[in-house]
């Protein structure tokens, strides 16, 4: 089934784009939620429409990501995480993007969502870690995430 998408989704396309999905996945998820429309004629003129309008909104979003960048590259962003850790420096648990947003919240007093932490993996060890902070699409810097052993 050919879908026009009204959001970007990961994986899938861009704003905009017709794309060829299961006839399910478009009627059980994708349409109900309002991140598709059926492909038709009618259906392009409106996100042609939508995508202009989302085009300006998408660049104040860039440029506030931009200075919001530029001001934490200015900070220190070293966050230090105590955790629970055995023999070869191996933690209990690990270190997840919530347990990072929630140290950089009460140390550095930046409120960042979870989402915008990008880990392959959560953190398992004791140690320095670069974690990226996707600001926007177009707009990463990155944190210094520094794991040590809780006494």
């Amino acid at each position: 089934m050919d879908v026009i998408l009204l959001q970007t989704v990961e994986n899938l396309g861009k704003i905009g784009e017709t794309v060829s999905v299961a006839r399910g996945y478009a009627r059980n998820f994708l349409v109900p939620k309002g991140i598709a429309v059926e492909a038709s004629e009618g259906a392009s003129k409106m996100v042609a429409d939508k995508m202009v309008l989302e085009s300006k909104r998408d660049h104040k979003r860039k440029d506030a990501a931009e200075v919001l960048a530029r001001e934490l590259v200015a900070k220190d962003l070293t966050v230090t995480i105590d955790a629970k850790a055995g023999e070869e420096d191996r933690l209990y648990g690990s270190v997840a993007a919530r347990d990072i947003a929630v140290a950089l919240g009460e140390q550095k007093s930046i409120e960042v969502d979870h989402q915008q932490i990008v880990l392959d993996e959560p953190l398992k060890e004791l140690g320095e870690f670069e974690v990226p902070l996707k600001l926007h699409p177009e707009v990463q810097i990155s944190v210094k995430v520094a794991v040590r052993k809780a006494e």
